[in-house]
């Protein structure tokens, strides 16, 4: 959780910092401090992928083709915020992420991002950061693996001045440091195709915005209002349905944030924001999260089931969950571990996470009664399943 908190200040941090005068010459002149790498660029978690050819939107003598050159005394440069390279892989390949060598990488930070294409036309954004401004190494930025033909960074100056330069860059293959991933529903695609289903009475209940986010560039935001009831079942509704299916005895760990609006009701009645329900259909899930009065509730087991933790609704800041589960019907065997805001909540319990002889699948949005009036709003973000804590942070 701490990975992920860090993030986020890295997020704030690149807000509140200026790119720095412009250089006044027409080429980079800063003095050469990088050293002599022959041989092929290396580069930790990146499988190269080799390029058909490189274009820029401009360059100062210093062209795009030393970036491919495997020699770090040459480079490409340009003046100006929103210069870019773009990478022709010659044809469709699966992409997870790019390695880059700075052009006095140890001496300042460039703030970029990395967009992808498959025609050279449609761009989307898959990375925004900034360079650690500590190293003339090859740095490594991990992305969604997706399939694109064309690779394009651009440059957003640096932390002296407006220059784009970089040394040596290779678009990565190769997942980079996923392997324990089983899933992502962070809405990173822009749309809600990460996840199997919908139950909305239309597309604004479920809608993907840019703010408010805890981390990347998407976030869900679900409203609800009373009568609100698109399969013409028990309470009001608007929700995202994964058909997750974790076998019994299976064990994952599951990263995700939750925001609820500043004027989010307070009843005390149920409000369920995330929900692991039964293959059954009907009746209280084994697993729910839900808002009561002014707290926040896990319960485990169905109604009545057991209230395994709770604490106080905060409004208006994302909560930051991370909850291990081992799926079983057998109390003997099953358990919950819960991280809140980064700190272990819940230590591992045992108790029956599924009902005998069903499977569970996950439920994210809003589930409530029928008999709140108030206009209900949560944001959701973040959503990851793995198999190790670490692969979570």
């Amino acid at each position: 959780m701490k990975k992920t908190l860090l993030l986020a200040e890295l997020v704030l941090v690149l807000a509140a910092f200026g790119c720095g005068a412009p250089d006044l010459d027409t080429v980079e002149s800063a003095p050469e401090t990088l050293q002599t790498a022959e041989g092929a660029l290396t580069a930790a978690n990146c499988t190269q992928l080799t390029t058909s050819s490189v274009i820029a939107s401009g360059n100062d003598g210093n062209v795009p083709g030393n970036t491919l050159d495997d020699l770090r005394t040459t480079r490409w440069s340009n003046l100006g915020q929103g210069s870019w390279i773009d990478y022709d892989l010659g044809a469709s390949k699966s992409l997870s992420g790019v390695t880059i060598a700075w052009h006095q990488g140890d001496q300042r930070y460039s703030n970029f991002t990395v967009s992808t294409s498959l025609d050279g036309l449609t761009y989307t954004q898959v990375y925004a950061g900034r360079s650690s401004g500590t190293t003339l190494a090859a740095e490594t930025y991990a992305f969604t693996a997706r399939t694109a033909r064309r690779v394009r960074i651009t440059v957003n100056g640096n932390s002296l001045n407006d220059w784009a330069s970089i040394a040596e860059a290779r678009p990565c293959g190769a997942p980079v440091a996923t392997s324990g991933v089983v899933w992502r529903g962070d809405f990173e695609t822009g749309d809600r195709t990460q996840w199997t289903s919908t139950q909305m009475v239309s597309s604004d209940r479920l809608a993907l915005v840019t703010s408010p986010l805890r981390e990347g560039r998407y976030a869900l935001k679900t409203t609800v209002r009373q009568g609100d009831d698109p399969i013409n079942a028990s309470g009001n509704r608007n929700e995202l349905v994964k058909m997750t299916r974790e076998p019994v005895g299976s064990e994952y760990y599951y990263r995700f944030s939750t925001m609820f609006a500043s004027d989010f009701p307070s009843v005390r009645t149920w409000q369920l924001f995330t929900q692991w329900h039964h293959e059954g259909g009907s009746g209280s899930p084994p697993l729910e999260f839900y808002v009561y009065g002014e707290e926040i509730r896990l319960n485990i087991g169905g109604d009545p089931g057991v209230i395994v933790w709770k604490a106080p609704l905060v409004r208006g800041q994302w909560q930051d969950f991370i909850l291990h589960v081992k799926w079983s019907p057998d109390a003997t065997v099953g358990f919950v571990e819960l991280y809140h805001q980064g700190k272990l909540v819940l230590p591992k319990r045992h108790i029956a996470t599924m009902f005998p002889g069903m499977l569970n699948y996950l439920k994210v949005g809003l589930y409530r009664s029928d008999t709140v009036s108030q206009v209900g709003v949560v944001y959701h973000d973040g959503w990851v399943m793995a198999r190790s804590l670490a692969d979570v942070l």
